[in-house]
């Protein structure tokens, strides 16, 4: 397992990368150019700028998250062509610093949907939060005011985005989840040879939540979705991101099993816990299974027991001590998640070195 830790930049992130440094066992940053809009090109000056911060501090930049796919693609429009052209330029100009993952995602309109940015929990963190009945019952543009109300541009919910919302919306009225599944694979035909190329591992990330939200069709949502997916193609480029957190909202998605059924097509795996109400809702919680509703310790068992050697994030984490950051994106909960993910880790191999001791005596 590689461990990594999402950074947005110098200039739009509360965490420094001297504050990364100093979390034991992060190899390198998951990042993005978080200022290019979907459908635009990244640079080659660009990408170089990035990996010259990352080299001050040693950091590897293999992951990218995400080069974003421009609604054209996913509505299967006639100009989606030229879209896809520029996501090949930006695919061939990360391969030059280094990347070898690209997690993406298929979800219309809406990367990740939550109703509260800073709910607070028992113990006097916040986290985010979603609210089912109110995303069932709301606008939303109600909701689009509640996230944007962050000082920080959120992923998915970029301003640029949101003012053509609403043609987005009516043009997804002709988009249903069959029409939307063609469009994927008519995109993926198109970047993995392109991907393969590069030796660039496109890892599709699961819905967030996984289920229909304003009723805008979602695809990639359970262990039957994945397999789906992963029959499109038998590229070695045609790879996972294997997000516990996005896929574990849903209590009938047994996380650990879909792990080890698919392990050896997850090239980046996103660990994180929810806690699950009876009503629907969720919200996000430490990274310790008894805080939420996700086995942690047996997602993590399933990685390490199939030898896991793919890329691997505390994904989000709660807002603790007062800490003024990005929702979901602060230092302290994540390094305290990488750390708990660690101590998993180093148990399950001392457990493993134990056993073939064993072995090897009574052989």
């Amino acid at each position: 397992m590689k461990m990594t830790f999402r950074w947005y930049g110098q200039e739009d992130d509360s965490v420094t990368l001297d504050q990364i440094k100093q979390i034991p066992g992060v190899e390198g940053l998951v990042w993005a150019l978080h200022h290019r809009l979907a459908g635009e090109v990244w640079t080659e000056e660009e990408v170089l700028q990035v990996k010259e911060q990352a080299d001050e501090y040693g950091f590897h930049l293999e992951v990218v998250e995400s080069i974003n796919v421009h609604e054209d693609i996913k509505l299967g429009l006639p100009s989606r062509d030229r879209y896809i052209e520029n996501y090949k330029t930006s695919l061939r100009n990360v391969a030059k610093v280094g990347a070898k993952v690209v997690c993406f995602n298929f979800m219309p309109v809406f990367d990740w949907t939550r109703t509260d940015l800073f709910k607070p929990l028992e113990d006097g963190s916040t986290a985010l939060f979603y609210e089912k009945a109110k995303v069932d019952n709301m606008d939303p543009y109600e909701l689009i005011q509640e996230v944007t109300k962050s000082a920080y541009t959120m992923p998915g919910w970029e301003p640029e985005r949101l003012k053509t919302i609403e043609q987005s919306f009516k043009a997804y009225e002709e988009v249903d989840e069959e029409q939307l599944w063609k469009n994927l694979a008519y995109f993926l035909g198109e970047v993995l040879p392109v991907a393969e190329e590069e030796g660039i591992k496109m890892a599709i990330h699961p819905d967030d939540p996984p289920w229909s939200v304003f009723h805008l069709p979602r695809i990639i949502k359970n262990e039957e979705a994945i397999e789906r997916y992963l029959g499109i193609s038998n590229s070695p480029s045609h790879c996972l991101t294997l997000c516990s957190g996005s896929l574990g909202a849903n209590p009938a998605n047994d996380v650990p099993n879909i792990i080890r059924r698919f392990h050896d097509r997850i090239a980046f795996a996103h660990i994180r816990n929810v806690r699950i109400y009876e009503n629907g809702d969720f919200i996000e919680t430490s990274h310790r299974t008894q805080d939420g509703s996700v086995p942690i310790d047996d997602v993590v068992k399933a990685y390490h027991e199939n030898g896991f050697t793919g890329y691997a994030r505390p994904d989000h984490g709660r807002h603790l001590w007062g800490e003024e950051c990005r929702p979901g994106y602060g230092l302290y909960d994540r390094a305290l998640g990488i750390m708990h993910l660690w101590g998993l880790w180093d148990a399950y191999e001392l457990i493993k070195r134990k056993e073939e001791s064993e072995n090897a005596t009574t052989t």
